[in-house]
């Protein structure tokens, strides 16, 4: 009895395998293409802030939303970054005046556990990697619904992108990965950028100079968004 289940786990795994592979290369062929279903209501996103001038730039890029389009928004940023979520609500606050309540309904903050800080070991940061990449799931998994994820390279992106990657392989979710690269990446990307254009993680990748583009060839020039 154990010489059988044995050999049926064995006959299981090549199987499973090239499901995983199937459904991955599916994952990628739909990469950027327009949802099966269209989206009745309001689009649920997830928006990456980060620090060292990422959030600035987030936050001029939010202004070319349609916002009755893409709400709920829930903010995220690093459980280590007190500024970005304060920028983040007043900009909520400047688009509602007086009406609090629905602040609340159409934005969401919160904060996850960044995978390496500056200076770190790398012994303790495997700790702080799996920690980061559960919050990350539950990040994705309690929004299930999300629709679109923006991100302008914050390391804080990698995770979640990747967390949302692995729901859609699974079929837990799918939520569209926008990210726009740095203005200040003129010459080469960013590693969160050539991480996500790499592994081809993203669903449309923009950039802000032709130069850059030219370079990388599947990303899109979106222009000057400063």
């Amino acid at each position: 009895m154990g010489l059988d289940a044995f050999a049926a786990v064995c006959c299981a795994i090549p199987v499973l395998l090239s499901l995983l592979v199937v459904r991955v290369a599916y994952v990628l062929c739909r990469s950027g293409l327009p949802p099966l279903k269209p989206h009745a209501a309001g689009l649920r996103c997830l928006i990456v802030l980060g620090s060292g001038g990422h959030t600035a730039e987030m936050m001029n890029i939010l202004t070319e939303l349609q916002k009755d389009r893409f709400t709920p928004r829930y903010y995220v940023a690093a459980l280590t970054d007190n500024m970005s979520l304060q920028k983040a609500q007043v900009y909520e606050k400047s688009l509602i005046q007086g009406d609090r309540e629905k602040i609340i309904e159409d934005a969401k903050f919160m904060q996850i556990y960044r995978s390496r800080e500056v200076g770190q070991s790398y012994i303790t940061s495997i700790g702080t990697t799996v920690l980061c990449c559960f919050a990350c799931y539950v990040a994705n998994n309690k929004n299930q619904t999300t629709s679109g994820i923006f991100c302008n390279g914050p390391g804080t992106c990698i995770p979640l992108c990747a967390s949302a990657f692995i729901l859609k392989v699974l079929g837990l979710g799918w939520s569209s990965i926008f990210y726009i690269e740095s203005i200040a990446r003129v010459k080469k990307l960013s590693l969160s950028g050539l991480l996500l254009y790499k592994l081809r993680l993203a669903d449309q990748f923009f950039v802000q100079w032709p130069q850059l583009q030219q370079k990388y060839p599947r990303a899109q020039c979106a222009g000057r968004l400063m």
